[in-house]
This record gives C-alpha cells, structure tokens and sequence, in this order.
C-alpha cells in the first residue's frame, strides 16, 4: 500500500537572498546563528553527500525552503516556528518534526533521512 505522504518538506531558520545566505554562514561559524535542518542537509559550503544519498532513497520528494520563500501554506503550517519538516498528504500539511526534535538528531545525517523513510513506510 502506497503511503498518504506525496511530499516531505523541510524550511530552514535561514533567508535565501544572498545577504541572508552570507549572514546565516557567518554568523553559523560564529556561533551566532544556527539552523539544525540546515546541519542535517548541507556542509560547510554544498550540500552534504550523505544527504543526496539520504534523498534519493526517499520513496516521496524533499523539498526545502527559506523562511522567506516558503509557500504561504508551508508558513502557515510552520506557524512562525523554523526549522520545521512538514509532510503534506493531498492538500493537508502536517508537522512532523519542530526545532527541538531536529535537534535530537545532533547533525547525524543518516540518522536523519533513516527515521523519515520509516516514517514515510508506517503511514
């Protein structure tokens, strides 16, 4: 049986200007600044291999956003809270994981795509 989830989406407590992009990678080596999806999903300039792996072995698509550019649906849904991971099944978002629980993941990529694939396969 196919699951409900048709898309997964994920936004990060960063902008996706350029002045955002910058200050968000400044200030994340100052530890100023800090984004547990964007730990999850990028390296220090690109986005991780592990997480194209991660991807690719997903059976629904990933999309991301900025706070900035999200869909007015995904904000409304993320009701000002990011980074967020959403699942959106027909027409509905749901929120699966908050701040906090991308937290817990401290970082481990593999960790991470793991427990949404057995999340994407219970439903």
């Amino acid at each position: 049986m196919a699951s409900p989830i048709i898309e997964i989406i994920g936004v990060y407590d960063a902008d996706s200007t350029l002045l955002g992009e910058v200050s968000y990678w400044i200030g994340a080596r100052l530890g100023k600044t800090h984004c547990s999806l964007c730990e999850l999903t990028h390296g220090l300039f690109t986005v991780k291999s592990e997480w194209k792996s991660c991807e690719r072995a997903l059976s629904v698509p990933f999309t991301t956003y900025h706070r900035n550019d999200a869909p007015a649906d995904v904000l409304t849904c993320a009701a000002g809270q990011f980074p967020v991971v959403l699942a959106r099944m027909n027409q509905e978002l749901s929120m699966l994981l908050n701040r906090e629980q991308l937290e817990a993941f401290n970082g481990d990529t593999e960790r991470f795509g793991h427990w949404l694939n057995n999340y994407i396969a219970a439903r």
